[in-house]
């Protein structure tokens, strides 16, 4: 049982995936769940391979193919919760949430070339939504403090900072009354 502590009242509701919504740069982009078929995982890989380096955060992504996939490989296991933003065939974004004690750890990536579209935030409540559809109810991620961007994203979508005695900033959030 972790001691993390979650805000007392649950998010408001998210849409799940499948959807689909015109980005800032009208780029239609569809939000689906990951099915597990080969196309999905070579695709995520081709996206991680060309991640820019300078948007790593935390060790994550890796840097070589090998590692990607077997990273890759831990992340989209039948356990965690895996939702993929779509532009034709190429992968704009992924989010994950990672099965953590009585809780999921959320990771959420954005290629360099869709950032500022409004993807990161359509792609995590996407997730939180399908999450919930999936029997999550509580949910924390950890991000650098100086990273506004994404704790502005993390707090516009109903975040509470629980943590913030370090470089990183821990954030929760509750999806469910607990069983």
């Amino acid at each position: 049982m972790s001691t993390r502590i979650y805000p007392d009242s649950i998010a408001s509701p998210f849409d799940p995936p499948p959807q689909s919504f015109s980005d800032r740069e009208e780029r239609t982009i569809e939000l689906r769940g990951y099915d597990g078929l080969d196309e999905e995982l070579e695709a995520l890989v081709e996206m991680y391979d060309s991640f820019d380096p300078a948007d790593r955060a935390q060790g994550i992504p890796p840097g070589r193919e090998d590692r990607i996939r077997e990273w890759l490989e831990n992340i989209l296991g039948e356990d965690c919760h895996n939702v993929i933003a779509w532009d034709g065939d190429e992968v704009a974004g992924h989010a994950t949430l990672v099965p953590d004690g009585d809780a999921y750890e959320l990771a959420i990536f954005v290629h360099q070339t869709y950032q500022r579209a409004g993807i990161g935030t359509k792609l995590i409540k996407s997730l939180l939504g399908y999450g919930r559809e999936n029997g999550v109810e509580k949910v924390w991620l950890t991000v650098e403090r100086w990273n506004r961007a994404a704790v502005g994203l993390y707090q516009s979508v109903g975040f509470e900072t629980s943590d913030s005695e370090s470089f990183e900033l821990e954030m929760t959030i509750r999806l469910a009354e607990s069983a």
